[in-house]
C-alpha cells in the first residue's frame, strides 16, 4: 500500500500538465503540496475576486434601476444622447478580444508560445481599440454639457431643471468609467503576461497566469455585455 501511495505522488500527472515533480519547477510555492494545489487555490482565489467585482457592478446596477423608476421620462431622454453605433463598435471589439484571449490561453496550455504571444497582442490591441472609442464618446458628451451631477449643462432638454438627465450621466460616466478603469488594469496585466510570454515562461506545464488573466477578462467584457443594452438599447 505504501508503494503504491508513493509511486502516485512520484509519478502522477494531472489535467493540467503539471507533472509529479512539482518540487523541480521554479514556479512550484514551498506551501503547496504540488503544482495541482497551487493552480486549483489561485483560480479559487480569483474566482472570489470576480465575485467581489460581481457585487461591486451589481449595487450600481441597482441605484440605476432605482433611479430609472424615479425619473423614467429623463432617462428616456437621455439615453437618446447616446451614439449606439459606437457602443455596437465596442461590443464587437471585446467579443473578438474574449476569443482572442481564449485562443492565448489554449496556446499557452499546448506550449505554442508564438500563437501566445500573437493572441496576447490581439487582446491587448482590441482593448486599445475599445479605450480610443469611450474616448471620443465621451469627448462629444463633454461638447453638448452632457456631464454628471452640477457640471450638466445640456440645453433644450423637455423637462427644464430636472434632476433626472444629470443623475442619468453620472450613472452613466460613473459605471462606464468604472469599467474603462478596469479595461486600463487588464492592458497592463496582459503586458506583463505578454513579457513573460515571449520568454516562454508559459507552456503546458505551467500557464497558471494566463489562465487568471483570462478569466478576469471573460469578467471585464461581460460587463459591458449588461451595460450596452442597459444605456444604449432598452427604452
Amino acid at each position: 500500500m505504501s508503494t503504491s501511495t508513493t509511486d502516485l505522488h512520484s509519478h502522477g500527472g494531472d489535467s493540467h500538465g503539471h507533472g509529479g515533480h512539482d518540487h523541480a519547477d521554479p514556479h512550484f510555492q514551498h506551501h503547496f503540496t504540488d503544482m495541482e494545489q497551487q493552480f486549483d487555490t489561485s483560480k479559487i482565489g480569483m474566482w472570489l475576486f470576480l465575485a467581489t467585482e460581481v457585487l461591486l457592478f451589481g449595487g450600481l446596477f441597482v441605484g440605476f434601476g432605482l433611479m430609472q423608476a424615479r425619473y423614467p421620462q429623463e432617462f428616456l431622454e437621455a439615453h437618446e444622447h447616446l451614439q449606439k453605433p459606437l457602443g455596437a463598435l465596442n461590443t464587437i471589439v471585446l467579443l473578438i478580444s474574449s476569443y482572442t484571449m481564449v485562443m492565448g490561453v489554449l496556446s499557452a496550455q499546448r506550449s505554442q508560445t508564438k500563437k501566445l504571444v500573437g493572441y496576447l497582442s490581439a487582446t491587448i490591441v482590441c482593448a486599445c481599440i475599445f479605450l480610443m472609442v469611450k474616448y471620443f464618446e465621451y469627448a462629444h458628451k463633454f461638447e453638448d454639457g452632457l456631464l454628471p451631477g452640477h457640471w450638466y449643462s445640456h440645453k433644450g432638454d423637455l423637462i427644464p431643471n430636472s434632476h433626472g438627465y444629470a443623475t442619468f450621466f453620472s450613472f452613466y460616466f460613473m459605471m462606464t468609467g468604472l469599467h474603462g478603469i478596469h479595461i486600463l488594469a487588464g492592458i497592463v496585466v496582459l503586458l506583463w503576461i505578454l513579457i513573460r510570454a515571449k520568454r516562454g515562461e508559459f507552456s503546458k506545464a505551467y500557464f497558471t497566469p494566463v489562465d487568471l488573466v483570462g478569466l478576469y477578462w471573460h469578467l471585464v467584457d461581460l460587463i459591458w455585455i449588461y451595460l450596452f443594452p442597459l444605456y444604449y438599447l432598452i427604452k
